[in-house]
C-alpha cells in the first residue's frame, strides 16, 4: 500500500539538516526512510535533495551515509566525493553538464572543490575542461 506524499515541512527540515547536522539527518531518516529520495524546490528552479545539500557543503560523512542507505547518486555528489570515473562517464554522454547549475546555482567545479583532497583529481579534471571551453570561445 502506497503512502501519501511527504509533507513539505518534513522534507525541508531534512534537507536543512543535511547541510551539516548529521544526528538530525539520522533521526529524520529513521522516522521516515522515504526522505532519502525527497527533494524540494526552494523557488526559482532551485531544486535540492539531502544528498545535494551534503554535497555542496562538503559533508562527506552525511553524503556517504545517505548513499549507503539508497540515496540516488548524481554528478554533483560524485564530484564532491572524488568519484572521477562517474564524473567522466556522465560528462562523456552529457558534456553540457559541466555548466549545469547544482543546488542554489552552485557550480560542479565548486562541488569538487568542497570535496577537498579526496576530490582533487575531479577538481583538476573539471578545471581542465573549463579552461579548454574558455579557450574554444
Amino acid at each position: 500500500m502506497r503512502k501519501g506524499p511527504l509533507s513539505n515541512e518534513l522534507v525541508r527540515e531534512f534537507i536543512i539538516a543535511a547541510h551539516g547536522d548529521f544526528e538530525e539527518v539520522k533521526r529524520l531518516v529513521k522516522q521516515e526512510p522515504a526522505l532519502l529520495h525527497s527533494i524540494t524546490n526552494w523557488g526559482g528552479d532551485d531544486w535540492e535533495s539531502g544528498l545535494g545539500a551534503a554535497a555542496h557543503t562538503g559533508n562527506r560523512e552525511i553524503a556517504e551515509w545517505l548513499l549507503e542507505r539508497g540515496a540516488r547518486m548524481d554528478i554533483f555528489a560524485a564530484a564532491m566525493l572524488g568519484e572521477l570515473s562517474i564524473v567522466k562517464a556522465i560528462v562523456a554522454i552529457q558534456p553540457n553538464v559541466i555548466a549545469a547549475p547544482g543546488p542554489h546555482g552552485i557550480a560542479l567545479l565548486r562541488h569538487a572543490q568542497m570535496g577537498g583532497e579526496p576530490a582533487r583529481t575531479v577538481y583538476q579534471y573539471l578545471e581542465s575542461l573549463t579552461l579548454r571551453e574558455e579557450v574554444e570561445l
